[in-house]
């Protein structure tokens, strides 16, 4: 008799196991999914170690919504095509919604296959161009004001320790870091800041014609972002098709300024709950 209750409750273990993990399976692909930010591209919107969930119903569902899974330590490399690969292909979604210009969004890079977060600055049809630093959108160019400066630490930061690139470079270890802020507004009246470091190829570039069902993006961190100025073939984003949108960013739910998310004592107190613009 005991023996049976033991191998029942064993069983009833396993079933609660694989419950929760379908359940989580499910929250993941259709409507929330966790994300770190690992890099200083989106700076100062997002800095590295925020961490936050995408909202997986704003652009309704494609391939890309199936969720990947990769834990290099323990071999783990699971893509969401080995899962939701027949559904690619079409550049459709279902239940799909177009994404506003100026949205944070999380995609599939075109080439790599990997999560990258980026804004929304060119739709299909319209035409971009970088001049002198300054966002041009269909000839004309976005309205953009002085914001003071952004300043940092200079050290190692996240997982990666990467360090961050200063207009008032080199600086040496644990000095400020700066870099000149503008507040940019987009067409439709998104306004958000741009960091600036200093004059470089990506700040003239010729121009771009966002294709039919693909998107262009850019991050924030004008001077320091492998975005859509860069074809995806030689290390940048390219135009990302309309099914590669995973979902749109708009709140950081905490933020940690140490090496894991886990070291709850580097948490940024300011950044809990931050509204993402």
């Amino acid at each position: 008799m005991a023996t049976e209750e033991k191998k029942g409750g064993i069983v009833e273990t396993i079933k609660t196991i694989v419950y929760a993990l379908l359940i989580a399976g499910v929250f993941r692909t259709f409507l929330f999914q966790p994300f770190w930010i690992p890099s200083g591209s989106m700076k100062d919107t997002l800095l590295i170690g925020d961490f936050l969930f995408v909202n997986k119903m704003a652009y309704g569902y494609s391939y890309a919504s199936c969720p990947s899974v990769v834990i290099p330590r323990f071999g783990v490399d699971v893509d969401a095509h080995d899962i939701c690969g027949w559904a690619d292909g079409d550049n459709t979604r279902l239940f799909g919604s177009q994404p506003q210009r100026g949205d944070v969004v999380v995609f599939r890079h075109p080439t790599s296959g990997r999560d990258f977060i980026k804004r929304l600055i060119g739709l299909p049809g319209d035409k971009i161009q970088v001049r002198d630093g300054i966002l041009y959108i269909n000839g004309q160019p976005v309205e953009i004001q002085p914001a003071g400066t952004f300043e940092e630490v200079q050290k190692p930061q996240g997982p990666q320790g990467l360090r961050p690139r200063c207009e008032n470079g080199p600086v040496g270890e644990g000095g400020i870091c700066i870099k000149t802020r503008l507040k940019e507004t987009l067409p439709g009246g998104v306004t958000h800041d741009i960091l600036n470091i200093g004059d470089q190829a990506s700040d003239h570039t010729g121009v771009y014609e966002v294709p039919e069902g693909h998107f262009f993006f850019m991050g924030d961190n004008r001077d320091n972002s492998a975005d859509s100025r860069i074809a995806s073939m030689v290390g940048g984003v390219g135009m990302v098709p309309f099914e590669n949108l995973i979902g749109r960013a708009d709140r950081v739910m905490f933020s940690s300024a140490g090496r894991s998310m886990l070291f709850f004592w580097t948490w940024r107190k300011d950044r809990f709950f931050e509204a993402i613009e």
